[in-house]
């Protein structure tokens, strides 16, 4: 019998999950690329794996975002966004501590996790992992752009059909018709080919090799010799940079851990899992640190601090240090690190002042977070500042998937305390040149329709009620929110709160056109009681931020 489906919110987003299994160690599995947790139970190599590990765990199934029960994504998820769907999940159901075992790409999430979040991490497994999915010359296994654009061209035309190659990823079953037709449907039902196209993109730049070194917890990578879709060389690079990570190689050439020899992979589990006594409490992990200096120093005032404190909260982060002209703060990942510095630099460029800041991720102590290689890259990023600038390490730059920041070379190098030589890069954030800031008009956004008329027709008509929602919105035009609900997803592909937030900011688009009312007038002509909130919904709506749309428009941006 299958396991309850159930569902938990991070966010706005829906994350399916089951439990099920009798040990009393509890294990996570990240599954690979696309995934759907009802189907797995279609397949009986699959069920037959899953089960004999529930022998000695506490099986925890999810589906990532965007694929199978899960609610699907309109854009790129940030890595950050998976780690909090992992810990999401495990908070549901109540697991402090679990093995990670993570297939294919969700190994490379799962790596990151266990870096970030060591004592909420009893091991590692990861079976055909990858570090990077392009090729570099440090990591010339990877696909080339050439090769990925096919894998694209597939999804777009063939995608859950017998073109799509699926033999290449379980050789053992290619003449298994029965098998391979699961395989097929296990893809299409894990992922629509738009939202399979926006994982495979999200997968292309994936780069967790400067993070390897960060990796304390016992870990264990599993690799088949002859796997063509990761290669062995792969698995073997990054188990090196694991400190005391077990590489076990097996025969065989499929990617799926479930075909082939099953057996041995097993045994290599089980007895991996039992022989692991997890460490209490590990001292380290890795953070995300910001360095800022607000130029002049004499413009430091409460004020400043004051914002400079509430913005750094909003994003989940932690002032560590603050004086007269610097301050520290920690991030539990890079994303929520570059978002929170393009939001401060404007915010104190409005107050008469202006920031450098540096961002680096760097294994620390979790008490202490600044240390020697902090305090050297503060020192290089202070020297010479330019004002309202945001310098990023290459590391960091390698872990913003999603999150359509844009970055030019910065001339400087930061060498690291072990030695390491690492680029430097610029934020830059521009206004779209596709926007036509003369004709925006929210009612062109959607296909013309009109149930869709009379819906943004009442969103417009309590623009500046910050209470007005999905309720009262059934309400007015009279249909049941399940009818809303499914009648806007198939016209808009929006839920009905995320299409009353759109229309919200397209409508605060056009009133910052007009040039006629502050940022903050306008977050509230358009029904956000918070400026900030507004400025954050904003930025990720239009990819800039209001006052630096506002910016553009003055100096004549189109």
């Amino acid at each position: 019998m299958n396991p309850d489906t159930k569902y938990t919110k991070n966010g706005d987003i829906n994350i399916a999950y089951q439990v099920f299994g009798s040990g009393p160690i509890d294990l996570v599995y990240i599954p690979g690329w696309v995934s759907n947790i009802d189907w797995m139970w279609a397949c009986p190599e699959l069920v037959s794996f899953l089960t004999e590990l529930g022998k000695i765990t506490r099986i925890i199934l999810f589906d990532k975002r965007g694929t199978g029960l899960s609610d699907r994504v309109a854009e790129l998820p940030t890595l950050e966004e998976r780690m909090d769907d992992i810990r999401e999940v495990m908070d549901a159901v109540g697991s402090q501590k679990a093995v990670l075992f993570g297939h294919s790409e969700g190994g490379s999430v799962s790596a990151l996790f266990a870096a970030t979040y060591p004592n909420r991490t009893i091991s590692l497994i990861a079976f055909g992992i990858f570090a990077k999915r392009i090729y570099a010359p440090d990591y010339p296994w990877a696909p080339t752009n050439e090769e990925r654009q096919e894998v694209y061209d597939m999804i777009e035309n063939s995608w859950g059909s017998g073109e799509m190659n699926l033999e290449s990823l379980a050789p053992s079953k290619a003449n298994d018709k029965v098998f391979m037709d699961w395989l097929a449907n296990y893809f299409r039902s894990g992922a629509s080919p738009s939202a399979a196209m926006i994982l495979t993109k999200m997968n292309t730049e994936v780069d967790i090799i400067n993070i390897l070194g960060s990796i304390k917890v016992p870990t264990l990578i599993l690799q088949r010799t002859h796997d063509i879709d990761v290669k062995i060389e792969e698995g073997r690079f990054i188990a090196e940079r694991i400190e005391g990570a077990k590489f076990v190689e097996f025969e065989g050439s499929d990617h799926l851990f479930w075909t082939g020899n099953t057996k041995v992979i097993l045994e290599e589990m089980k007895a991996f899992i039992l022989k692991i006594r997890p460490k209490p409490v590990y001292e380290k992990r890795l953070w995300t640190i910001i360095v800022g200096r607000i130029m002049p120093s004499k413009a430091n005032s409460p004020r400043h601090q004051k914002f400079i404190k509430q913005y750094v909260k909003e994003y989940r982060g932690n002032i560590v240090q603050y004086n007269t002209e610097t301050f520290t703060a920690t991030f539990e990942g890079p994303s929520r690190a570059v978002q929170c510095s393009m939001d401060l630099v404007d915010k104190i460029r409005d107050l008469n002042a202006q920031l450098t800041i540096g961002i680096h991720i760097k294994e620390c102590l979790v008490g202490n977070p600044v240390n020697k290689e902090i305090e050297d890259f503060a020192t290089l990023v202070f020297k010479k500042p330019i004002p309202n600038q945001i310098l990023l390490t290459q590391t960091v730059k390698n872990l913003l998937v999603g999150t359509h920041v844009n970055f030019t070379p910065h001339k400087t190098i930061f060498e690291t305390e072990s030695g390491e030589s690492l680029l430097l890069f610029i934020v830059t954030e521009k206004i779209r040149h596709t926007i036509e800031i003369n004709k925006v008009d929210h009612n062109t956004m959607f296909q013309k329709d009109s149930f869709l008329e009379k819906v943004l027709q009442n969103i417009d008509d309590h623009l500046g009620n910050e209470h007005f929602g999905v309720e009262m919105l059934c309400r007015e035009i009279g249909v049941s929110e399940r009818q809303l609900q499914r009648k806007l997803k198939a016209i808009t592909n929006k839920s009905p709160n995320k299409l009353i937030c759109s229309v919200r900011l397209h409508r605060a688009k056009e009133l910052i056109l007009r040039q006629q009312s502050t940022i903050a007038e306008i977050a509230f002509q358009a029904g956000f009681s918070n400026p900030s909130y507004f400025s954050k919904c904003f930025k990720k709506e239009f990819s800039v931020s209001p006052s630096y749309f506002a910016s553009g428009i003055l100096n004549g941006y189109s």
